[in-house]
């Protein structure tokens, strides 16, 4: 045998062996990928159940698994939405609404306060007016002579002329009620210890 044989058979061995080797070495490989996928599914399922199972624990809600079962959860947040936001905007008005309330009670009670101010002032006035004129009313009373004053006293209400007789000096109002019809001075006698029993004597 040749050497050229002898190399040509060594060669076609080599070849040989690294078909076989190569052969062998793809079947363990997709043997170890036909394991490791199933492994892969059934760990995948495993998952899948695991989260739906949660998922049915607390939401008691099966898995949103299609388009329309999507579409059914969007139109259920939307609808959520628009009624939390419908609220809201009616909140915001009805504070609005408070608002407004409030601020025109704020200026109604100012006004009113201003009101308040103004009356009494004006009372204030009305009453330093009044007791001005009876002041001077009672000054001119004081100035008559009894004679001219009596008849004008007599004519009065009994309440209206001890008024003015418990503002002149003593000594003029003595004259006046000396002259006095007896009735009339009897009638504001009356009104005089009417006034002084309300007195407090304690």
């Amino acid at each position: 045998m040749t050497r050229a044989r002898k190399g040509q058979k060594a060669a076609r061995r080599r070849a040989v062996g690294r078909r076989t080797l190569l052969t062998l070495a793809l079947l363990l490989g997709a043997s170890g990928l036909m394991r490791l996928g199933g492994l892969g599914i059934a760990v995948a399922d495993d998952v899948t159940d695991l989260l739906r199972g949660t998922s049915a624990r607390h939401d008691e809600m099966p898995a949103c698994t299609t388009e329309a079962d999507i579409e059914a959860v969007l139109s259920a947040l939307q609808q959520r939405e628009t009624s939390l936001i419908e609220k809201e905007t009616a909140l915001e008005a009805r504070l609005e609404t408070l608002a407004e309330a409030d601020q025109n009670l704020t200026e109604k009670m100012q006004a009113l306060v201003v009101a308040e101010d103004r009356l009494a002032s004006t009372m204030a006035l009305a009453t330093t007016a009044a007791s001005d004129d009876l002041a001077r009313l009672t000054a001119l009373y004081e100035n008559m002579k009894p004679k001219q004053a009596i008849p004008l006293f007599e004519t009065m209400d009994p309440e209206f002329a001890a008024g003015f007789l418990s503002r002149m000096k003593p000594a003029v109002a003595a004259q006046i009620m000396a002259g006095l019809d007896p009735q009339a001075a009897y009638a504001i006698s009356v009104v005089f210890v009417g006034r002084n029993s309300e007195v407090p004597t304690n």
